[in-house]
């Protein structure tokens, strides 16, 4: 089962446009779930003369109970948006707090 945890699915309803594999060893349990894999994904929804591309980030979390995908941010961001947004996650514990967020909302769905 997969669980897009957005208020418009929509709006991930395509290939992401990049992709950052933040863990995928399958190896890590957490709460009785067992994590396989956990993504950041970038969408670029439009464009802006002056402000650049708006981007969509979203985590997606696959465990052995079901998958969810989750916005992680959105906006105006710059370049390289998904990269700063790994690399922060990376360097300050947010991959341990993206997948407790995660699993407490695939427990609330199903």
């Amino acid at each position: 089962m997969t669980i897009v945890d957005l208020h418009d699915p929509q709006r991930v309803n395509r290939t992401p446009d990049n992709v950052e594999i933040l863990l995928s060893s399958g190896d890590f349990i957490q709460d009785g779930f067992r994590i396989s894999k956990v993504e950041l994904r970038l969408y670029n929804e439009r464009s802006d003369e002056k402000l650049g591309d708006y981007s969509l980030i979203t985590s997606f979390v696959e465990t052995d109970k079901g998958s969810i995908e989750m916005i992680y941010d959105e906006g105006f961001r710059g370049k390289e948006p998904l990269f700063r947004a790994a690399e922060f996650l990376t360097s300050n514990l947010g991959i341990s707090a993206l997948i407790l967020r995660s699993i407490i909302s695939l427990r609330e769905k199903t």
